[in-house]
């Protein structure tokens, strides 16, 4: 049993490890949805930090018929007479393709046929019947440059009719029909329209689950045939191409993508990389590629030929709206509202480009090998390597599996995935942590109970945490130290019997202690009435110039609290209106177990300790409840604080600034407190140049704030040194620095 316990305790937490990574793996096989979202999160980030960044002459422009194209030109749909305009006016600028991201669904209203339909008996209806069709004037616009019109899918119910696609695909392997979209019919532009065209594709843009447009469909399926998106289209017609082939799978050879599953679309001289449900990742630019013209400028001639020439030539041309009314904006990773034809231009863009995310078939079986490699290689060193190291090692592997896939993005254009060696890592980690903590505390348990009955609780804890603490000697830390006093404690003492002064001494120390530890202070012990307290030893805490700060301000506001509450009692003797003196300073202290060899006392000596001693002493001299010195000030620069003289305590002959602590955060942004603090540094200011004359008007004009503040003791002290210097100079050598003469 014994060997079994043995055994149990060195491999258990590699045990543990890998029971974790078990089921980070199983997890990862399932796909859930909330795994799915963070890794189109570290997507989305690659994208936002590196953008693409384009070619300098692009071959695309955007056409948009934005709000102020709906202010000049009126309420959409506008008539196809202006949209033969801009069609043909692209055209003479040379556009190499015009496709709009607008299905045609319906004939024009506006048309003269319409209007003489709706009002027959009016003589001008036959003038209006000889007049062209804006449909046939749109249509003719067509001769001037290859043009690509939308369609919509449909739902089964919906109605529309099928979709007739200018060239058929052809495939190598089986149609993917598992993953690639499946509609039933289409809503589809006018057969004037459609007959005319060089080109048809549908224009449906899908979002994740999250709302996101990541990538765009290059193809979909209506009634078994593959019928091309819009982008798809548009670059087809550009270059001329014939039938697209769309690679399957098992028609590449491809052997760890699903079976029949989209791989790639070949177009003209293009290879497009696509999911398995062919579609296309798009690498965000972060502004819209190319030229971007308002509709209005090229419809009312507002732009001159030349200038569309310069915008458009030998460019493929996108029209569609931006409009919030025309309903196309979609959110992407860089943008929560972008117009639709923004993305179809971008992914046509890449296409031309030749530039492409893609996330190879290779890529997951990649992302899990590298989880379980660097799962099971943490799992096995972690429990020799301590918490440190071990902390390091769990954070370097993080570091690289990030750092490699940041790599694949900027480098090569890889998705890589490293949420689920990330996931296999932490899980690890805090699955071992955890089960070393456990270990750790059945340690200090078995030292609880063999000690517990000779020594103090509080070095059981310490022993049981290090039982290197038996030893002689500390260690030097930064620390925060505080000095508590109550004033006036030798005239309490007189009038109080030795039992009396005990029951208000437990009745006031016992909140002041417990304040002292909610704020993460060790009590290094009670002299008579005054406490000795410090930070940051035995347990690390960075945070410890802040922590003595609250702490204090917290004992000043509970000392007022006990003399309202106790003058209301008669059980504990209460001195009337009983106050305290805080000093609180900051340095390198040496803190360890200290004394003889037979009986040793945790507790911390240094300069600090005796700096902090010395200013509680000075907060009867100055009249503040609290004084921090200079080291500590520097480090509470959110609190109020203000500065209040340049001392040299007792004992030391180094000068320091020291302050007054008046509140937190708060009291710091109010706007009395900031006018306080200029008041008191034009007195000081003027103080230690000697301009007496000056800092004693400058301290009249400030005594209503100093009354405010409740440190009208401190106006009065400087009021007397003003009056005292101004006959007796203290001399030109002097810096204003005041000398101590008593601790």
């Amino acid at each position: 049993m014994k060997r079994l316990r043995n055994w149990a305790g060195r491999t258990g937490p590699a045990l543990a490890g890998f029971a974790a990574l078990a089921v980070v793996m199983l997890v990862a096989a399932g796909n859930p949805m909330p795994l799915q979202r963070a890794k189109a999160l570290v997507f989305d980030t690659y994208q936002r930090m590196a953008p693409w960044q384009g070619p300098t002459n692009s071959r695309v422009a955007v056409v948009d018929i934005d709000e102020e194209s709906i202010r000049q030109s009126g309420q959409w749909p506008w008539p196809r007479a202006d949209l033969a305009t801009l069609t043909r006016r692209l055209g003479e600028a040379g556009a190499q393709v015009v496709a709009y991201d607008i299905v045609f669904s319906e004939a024009d209203r506006t048309s003269p046929e319409a209007v003489a339909a709706r009002y027959p008996e009016s003589p001008l209806a036959p003038t209006l019947l000889a007049l062209p069709s804006h449909d046939r004037l749109f249509v003719e616009s067509f001769d001037k440059v290859p043009v690509v019109v939308g369609h919509f899918f449909l739902e089964p119910g919906e109605g529309g009719r099928d979709v007739e696609p200018r060239v058929n695909f052809t495939i190598a392997g089986t149609l993917p029909q598992r993953d690639v979209a499946t509609y039933a019919s289409g809503l589809l532009p006018l057969p004037l329209i459609e007959r005319a065209a060089a080109g048809i594709g549908f224009v449906s843009l899908q979002g994740d689950d999250d709302g996101i447009v990541r990538r765009v469909p290059l193809v979909a399926i209506q009634r078994g045939k593959l019928v091309p998106g819009l982008a798809l289209e548009a670059v087809r017609v550009a270059l001329n191409a014939g039938s697209p082939n769309l690679l399957a799978s098992d028609g590449t050879g491809e052997t760890l993508a699903s079976p029949g599953a989209a791989v790639a679309i070949r177009v003209g001289s293009a290879e497009i990389p696509v999911t398995d449900a062919g579609e296309m990742w798009v690498h965000f630019p972060a502004a819209p590629q190319g030229e971007t013209l308002p509709a209005w400028h090229i419809i009312s001639g507002d732009i001159t030929d030349h200038e569309l020439k310069d915008a458009v030539a030998g460019k493929v041309v996108f029209v569609g709206g931006s409009a919030e009314g025309l309903q196309d904006l979609v959110a992407t990773p860089l943008s929560q509202s972008i117009a639709g034809v923004n993305l179809h231009a971008a992914a046509t863009e890449q296409i031309l480009a030749g530039h492409f995310l893609k996330r190879p078939d290779w890529a997951g079986a990649l992302e899990g090998l590298l989880a379980v490699l660097a799962g099971a290689g943490l799992a096995l060193v972690l429990p020799r390597l301590g918490a440190a190291r071990g902390a390091l090692a769990a954070f370097g592997l993080i570091g690289s599996s990030a750092l490699g896939s940041w790599l694949a993005f900027t480098r090569a254009g890889y998705l890589l995935d490293l949420v689920v060696p990330v996931l296999a890592i932490l899980a690890v980690y805090a699955v071992q942590t955890v089960a070393a903590f456990a270990r750790e505390e059945r340690q200090r348990r078995f030292i609880h109970a063999a000690f517990d009955r000779y020594l103090s609780p509080e070095l059981v804890r310490q022993i049981a945490a290090d039982p290197g603490k038996l030893e002689l000697g500390g260690e030097e830390r930064d620390m925060s130290v505080m000095m508590c006093d109550i004033r006036g404690f030798s005239r309490i003492s007189e009038h109080y019997s030795p039992r009396q002064l005990i029951e208000f001494l437990i009745a006031f120390l016992t909140p002041m202690s417990a304040i002292l530890l909610a704020h993460r202070a060790t009590l290094d012990k009670y002299i008579g009435d005054a406490i000795l307290a410090f930070w940051n030893a035995p347990l690390d805490d960075p945070d410890h110039p802040v922590h003595a700060a609250r702490a204090a301000l917290a004992m000043i506001e509970e000392t007022r609290a006990l003399n309202a509450a106790m003058a209301q009692q008669e059980t504990v003797p209460w001195p009337g209106e009983v106050m305290i003196g805080i000093g609180l300073n900051a340095g390198l202290c040496c803190v360890g177990n200290m004394g003889s060899r037979e009986r040793l006392s945790y507790t911390l000596i240094g300069d600090p300790v005796n700096v902090a001693s010395r200013l509680e002493g000075m907060t009867k001299l100055y009249g503040v409840p609290i004084i921090v010195g200079e080291a500590l000030a520097v480090r509470l620069a959110d609190f109020a604080l203000v500065e209040i003289d340049r001392v040299k305590v007792v004992g030391r002959d180094a000068p320091m600034a020291i302050f007054a602590l008046l509140g937190d955060e708060r009291l710091r942004k109010d706007a009395s407190f900031a006018s306080l603090c200029a008041a008191c540094a034009a007195v000081l200011e003027a103080y230690r140049a000697q301009a007496w004359p000056q800092a004693l008007a400058t301290l009249e004009r400030a005594e209503p704030q100093f009354v405010r503040f409740g440190i009208a003791r401190l106006g009065a002290l400087f009021a007397e040194r003003i009056a005292n210097f101004a006959v007796n100079p203290p001399g030109g050598d002097w810096d204003g620095t005041y000398q101590a003469t008593v601790k």
